[in-house]
C-alpha cells in the first residue's frame, strides 16, 4: 500500500485531521496534482486557520500555477496569524516567500 492509500484510509476515519489531510497534499504535490493539492490546502486554511505549515504550501502551489497575487494574499494572511501565535519561524518563512515574489506595490 502506497503513503498516499495508507493516509487517505486513515482519514476515512479521522477527516479533519490537519495533519492527514496536509500529508495528503503533499503527496498530490509529489505527483504533480497542483490542483488537488491546492484543494486540499485552501480547506484547511479555512477550516483550521491556525495550522500555519498550510500558508507557505498553498501560496507556492498558487505560484507554480501561476497565480502570483493570490499567493501574495496567502502570504500576507499566514504572516497575520502566525503574528498572532507567536510563531516567529513560520512568520519570517512567509515573510520570505511574500519578499521573493516583489514589493508590496506590485501587489495591491
Amino acid at each position: 500500500m502506497s503513503r498516499k492509500e495508507q493516509i487517505l484510509q486513515l482519514l476515512e476515519g479521522s477527516p479533519t485531521d490537519a495533519f492527514l489531510r496536509f500529508a495528503l497534499a503533499k503527496e498530490w504535490e509529489q505527483e504533480g496534482n497542483d490542483p488537488a493539492a491546492l484543494n486540499i490546502y485552501r480547506s484547511l486554511v479555512n477550516d483550521q486557520p491556525n495550522y500555519v505549515g498550510t500558508y507557505y504550501h498553498l501560496g507556492k502551489t498558487l505560484e507554480r500555477m501561476e497565480r502570483p497575487q493570490e499567493a501574495w494574499k496567502i502570504y500576507s494572511r499566514g504572516i497575520e496569524i502566525t503574528r498572532q501565535l507567536g510563531e516567529q519561524h513560520a512568520m519570517r518563512e512567509l515573510a520570505g516567500a511574500r519578499l521573493e515574489l516583489g514589493d508590496e506595490e506590485d501587489f495591491t
